[in-house]
């Protein structure tokens, strides 16, 4: 299919549906626009593309092309794919939650009539990170929308601990699916001029996650950090060596996110301190800064925040790729004939499946999984994976 819905992979089904509904909302504009549905919930697994489709829909709601929603071309599709439409407004929570405050404000925002396109779109990326305030302020948003407003939001799934019952009931539901290894490899080799064998193996251990098979084939970095995740499985029944594994993995974890916001925030503070007259010379310039605590402090609040999530989701990352190893091993130890989550990871896998019972596989599978449990309420990353590291080398005898 032509235009802006180009950007999704093995998603077929969804961009006929997002397509048609594009083409029913601009017919039935109207007075009201009453034949559009206002609110949309885009879910599927890490990788799937659902807040690319959901952005796509957006390009394709505010597009201007007489023929083809979505074209792609037109300003207004161009802006919209490059977050600078005056019309829609994307929600990426940097924090680990998005706060009832920001909801309300953004609410506000969606009240607005739309300036120069046909909806006031309002796209929240992550909206498992709702707070109940937050989710609340959206839901009497949701229940009344204005005329020309459209909200589109994004989850992993339709459970209640990714999305209120209450939420979901008012939304249209998106299903997407996993791409395969093919349409990955596929993507790889057109978009990227990848070789064949390079995306192929990229693809085969993304775990369905595009812009990770991306990183893989492109980054050495990546590639590091997932070598060191199975080299913790290798230490666990090490006692000398485990537990510096461990505290390797979650120090490279705090470095990447460092590497990744340490330039955003020094930018983000000059230009706030700035902003407050630091620097000026006239009257009144350096009571006006020393008035500025509470302002920068929040920023730094803010920061930290934003780098605690950053932290926690490149630990996660790894903890992922190390549940898939114990999954394979499991596999080959069950003698299961299932494709392999990590197949170049093979011998490994399999000298791991015959040194330990299936019940010991099932003992690190569940402790990795509840590691990444224990990360997201809070424990303190060192501590929860310690644990971890502690049940591995518990449940898999030393070679």
């Amino acid at each position: 299919m032509a235009g802006v819905f180009d950007r999704l992979t093995g998603q077929r089904h969804v961009e006929e549906e997002l397509a048609a509904a594009a083409v029913a909302a601009r017919r039935g504009l109207g007075a009201a626009g009453s034949a559009m549905t206002h609110s949309w919930l885009f879910t599927g697994p890490p990788g799937s593309g659902r807040s690319v489709a959901a952005l796509c829909f957006a390009a394709a709601l505010q597009c201007t092309d007489p023929e083809t929603p979505g074209c792609g071309h037109c300003h207004a599709c161009t802006t919209t794919m490059h977050g600078t439409h005056g019309d829609v407004r994307r929600v990426v929570p940097e924090g680990l939650s998005i706060s009832v405050k920001e909801m309300r404000e953004i609410v506000q925002i969606a009240a607005r009539r739309p300036s120069t396109g046909d909806w006031q779109v309002v796209l929240i990326e992550d909206a498992d990170r709702l707070t109940e305030g937050a989710g609340n302020a959206l839901l009497k948003a949701v229940e009344e929308p204005p005329a020309r407003t459209v909200f589109l939001l994004c989850a992993p799934s339709v459970d209640p601990e990714d999305i209120s019952v209450t939420l979901r009931s008012r939304c249209r539901h998106i299903h997407m699916v996993t791409p395969t290894v093919a349409d990955i490899a596929d993507v790889l080799r057109q978009r990227d001029g990848l070789d064949a064998e390079t995306a192929q193996w990229a693809a085969s251990i993304s775990g369905g996650h595009v812009g990770r098979a991306r990183r893989l084939a492109t980054d050495d970095d990546a590639r590091a950090r997932r070598k060191r995740a199975f080299d913790l499985a290798a230490a666990a029944s090490r006692p000398n060596a485990a537990y510096e594994a461990a505290d390797e993995l979650v120090r490279a974890a705090e470095a990447e996110a460092k590497e990744l916001t340490a330039a955003r925030d020094e930018r983000e503070t000059e230009e706030l301190r700035t902003a407050l007259g630091a620097g000026g010379t006239g009257k009144g310039a350096a009571g006006a800064l020393r008035g500025s605590a509470g302002v920068l402090k929040d920023l730094e609040r803010r920061q930290k925040s934003r780098a605690t999530r950053t932290s926690r989701d490149a630990l996660d990352r790894a903890l992922i790729d190390l549940a898939g190893f114990y999954r394979d091993a499991l596999a080959l130890s069950m003698g299961s004939s299932a494709a392999a989550t990590h197949p170049d990871m093979a011998e490994r896998a399999a000298e791991l499946a015959e040194r330990a019972t299936p019940e010991g596989l099932l003992r690190c599978l569940e402790a990795v999984l509840e590691c990444r449990e224990a990360l997201a309420v809070n424990v303190k990353p060192r501590f929860a994976v310690a644990a971890m590291v502690a049940a591995l080398g518990a449940a898999v005898p030393a070679a």
